[in-house]
This record gives C-alpha cells, sequence and structure tokens, in this order.
C-alpha cells in the first residue's frame, strides 16, 4: 500500500470519528424523537462507510457483506422507527 493511501485512510477514519461525535451528540440531545431518528440514521451511514474504508485499508472482502449487512439492518430499523412515530404501532 502505498504511504499517500495510508494517510488518506488514517485522515478518513479520524473524519468520520468526527462525524459520529457529532452524530451522537445530535442522538442524545435531539429536541424531538425524529431527530433521534434521523442521528441513528446518520450513524448507520458512517459506520457503514467506516467499514468500506477498513476493507479497502485490510483488502477483505467481509467488510464489505458487513457493510452490507448493517445498511440492511439500520434501514429495516428506521423503517419500523418511523413507522411507530407516525402510527404508534409497528405491527398491524
Amino acid at each position: 500500500m502505498s504511504p499517500f493511501l495510508s494517510v488518506a485512510i488514517g485522515i478518513t477514519l479520524v473524519l468520520y470519528l468526527v462525524a459520529m461525535g457529532i452524530g451522537l451528540l445530535r442522538l442524545m440531545r435531539g429536541p424531538s424523537a425524529q431527530d433521534r431518528v434521523l442521528a441513528v440514521d446518520f450513524l448507520y451511514v458512517v459506520g457503514m462507510l467506516v467499514m468500506l474504508v477498513l476493507a479497502i485499508r485490510y483488502d477483505s472482502e467481509m467488510y464489505f457483506e458487513g457493510a452490507l449487512l448493517m445498511v440492511l439492518f439500520g434501514f429495516i430499523g428506521s423503517v419500523a422507527l418511523a413507522k411507530f412515530l407516525l402510527r404508534g404501532e409497528v405491527i398491524e
């Protein structure tokens, strides 16, 4: 791996860490439940991006599969939370 790629991956992971911190802050402080749901969605997306960067770093396909599963479960959870906030129940 080239030194430039190593530095770029390191900087990217640090910036994703900052983004996750901001997302966690919104999750804890969010004035409404909708803000908290959006913060959870944001954390899922940033977590997926971290896994993709690690897949590039370690040259492993397992990270890609893990990122796909993470986002799939995140989407299902977001839909369930949105349905609960709108209707007050998840299963009809």
